[in-house]
């Protein structure tokens, strides 16, 4: 559910970047990336995110909330690293802005790689959840 919480005040922070580029076009130079990334990646992508890790079944009923908790920082921190390394890159942050913004898209890159190593292991037929099912049942 954080991942859907998260997603709703990135669309607001979206929604904020485009009004203030309306209110003060000289800004739209600095702020039309990190509006994009806000929208795409931190309302849509999170929010897709959030309804999988809900909705999609667990492989033998079998939890891993470190996982998810690690996907969720390592996603959010890079994401916000994003949005503010590239503003100040924009505005002639140089090199110092060009490493936040690194690190960011690194913390992204590893947020989305757990969430899609996640899934992967999710998605599976009816028959296989419940052959695994069954297996783990007989094993405990």
């Amino acid at each position: 559910m954080a991942f859907i919480r998260l997603a709703v005040a990135y669309l607001v922070l979206t929604g904020v970047l485009g009004t203030a580029m309306i209110w003060n076009p000289a800004w739209t130079g600095y702020v039309r990336v990190a509006h994009f990334h806000a929208g795409l990646m931190g309302f849509f992508l999170s929010f897709v995110m959030g309804v999988a890790y809900w909705l999609l079944p667990r492989p033998g009923g079998r939890r891993y909330p470190v996982r998810e908790r690690i996907a969720l920082w390592a996603f959010h921190v890079g994401l916000f690293l994003r949005l503010a390394g590239d503003p100040w890159w924009r505005m002639g942050g140089g090199d110092p802005a060009r490493s936040v913004m690194l690190l960011g898209s690194v913390g992204l890159l590893v947020g989305m790689t757990i969430f899609a190593v996640s899934i992967a292991q999710r998605a599976r037929s009816a028959d296989a959840l419940i052959r695994l099912r069954e297996t783990v049942t007989e094993q405990t």
